[in-house]
């Protein structure tokens, strides 16, 4: 069998705040984007189209769940859903809240910087984000 060199298959990629058989939620070590979090898939598949109907459902599933809970906990003016792999070949999604004052919008996180945040309304939405991680273990269940 071919050895794999993907980043998500040999690492947790970052702080794993629930887990099942098939995917995990996790917070992703971020500092200028609290409350950014990765929903990844277990198993190495690269696109969407690689899963069972079944499996992509169950997936946008927790997808649409995450959101909910970034919107209701973080309260951005948009969320941000995205799933490119361009670097990370492993299927991946992205959920994250986006605010009119962050240091990027209205580019992606992966834009150009157009401002820095006060370390106070970063501290507070890391806040946000502590609760919002607190959420997220409560609302799923781990395997």
């Amino acid at each position: 069998m071919e050895k794999i060199d993907c980043h998500f298959c040999t690492h947790d990629g970052g702080e794993i705040l629930v887990a099942n058989s098939v995917l995990r939620v996790i917070a992703p070590e971020e500092p200028e984007f609290p409350g950014l979090i990765r929903v990844v898939w277990h198993e190495h598949v690269v696109e969407m189209t690689d899963l069972e109907p079944s499996q992509r459902s169950a997936l946008m599933q927790v997808v649409c769940q995450v959101e909910d809970l970034v919107r209701k906990i973080m309260n951005p003016h948009k969320i941000n859903l995205a799933s490119f792999g361009n670097f990370v070949p492993h299927l991946h999604w992205h959920i994250i809240p986006r605010w009119q004052d962050d240091a990027f919008f209205p580019e992606s996180i992966w834009g150009k910087k157009l401002r820095d945040n006060s370390e106070d309304l970063l501290n507070g939405r890391h806040q946000q984000a502590e609760l919002l991680h607190a959420a997220l273990k409560e609302c799923f269940i781990s395997e």
